[in-house]
């Protein structure tokens, strides 16, 4: 299933990423944000179970934020598992 989340507190606007049936993440991409950065989280995340990623990348902060682009992608996907 096709997911996009509104991030809050961080350089992307977006992230867009599909959960299969199995619950791993597919296509993950960040709409702004650090350009390369973001591309290779993406990367990383491909194929990858949902859950495990969530937990590894939750907490993760940006500078002085209180939030990250990884941890905004671990909201989103508890977001898209709880749905």
């Amino acid at each position: 299933m096709h997911y996009t989340y509104g991030t809050r507190g961080t350089c992307s606007r977006q992230i867009d990423f599909d959960i299969d049936s199995d619950g791993r993440l597919h296509d993950v991409s960040f709409l702004g944000g650090c350009n390369g950065n973001l591309k290779g989280i993406g990367k990383l995340c491909e194929d990858m179970d949902a859950r495990l990623i969530a937990t590894k990348l939750e907490g993760t902060r940006c500078g002085m934020k209180n939030t990250s682009c990884p941890d905004q992608l671990a909201k989103a996907i508890r977001q898209a598992l709880d749905d």
